[in-house]
């Protein structure tokens, strides 16, 4: 009886947390944000694809070392589909866009501002807000994995392998 009661409680608790991660993943469905040029940008429009999603900020020391790491990996896996999104949490389109050409930013990148950028981060599930921020989606919408910090440029490689699963 005991092992039928831990067994149904392991697996409530599993289903709690799968359906908590579908609901912070619905944050950023339901997130417009802006592009460089201005233009509101729904995030509705990438589901379904393969993404590695990054937010970021350019006074960041580790989202600068991950973004050469971000720009090679995309370049490596982007006949399979996956794409990247760099979200950067800051307000000024001009400055972040100088950054992007600087650090050939490939990939699109997005601004959430910074009271925004950091609710959206919250709402997907870093409390703290902490950048860099990582989420790893597959096609089907499902969120694979988050990190908080810094990934090496294995573990982006991982992030990319995940995305296709």
């Amino acid at each position: 009886m005991r092992t039928l009661l831990a067994l149904a409680l392991a697996i409530a608790l599993s289903l709690g947390a799968s359906a908590q991660g579908a609901q912070d993943i619905d944050a950023l469905w339901a997130a417009t944000l802006h592009g460089l040029d201005g233009r509101p940008v729904a995030m509705q429009q990438f589901r379904g694809r393969p993404l590695v999603v990054n937010f970021w900020a350019r006074w960041c020391g580790p989202c600068r070392d991950e973004i050469p790491a971000l720009v090679r990996e995309r370049a490596r896996f982007r006949d399979r589909g996956v794409e990247v999104l760099g979200i950067a949490i800051e307000d000024k389109a001009e400055a972040v866009r100088e950054f992007a050409k600087a650090y050939d930013m490939d990939y699109p990148v997005l601004l959430a501002g910074d009271k925004a950028g950091i609710a959206l981060m919250q709402a997907l599930g870093n409390a703290g807000a902490g950048i860099p921020f990582t989420l790893v989606i597959d096609r089907r919408g499902a969120l694979m994995k988050k990190k908080i910090g810094p990934m090496d440029q294995a573990g982006i490689e991982e992030a990319f392998r995940q995305a296709l699963r």
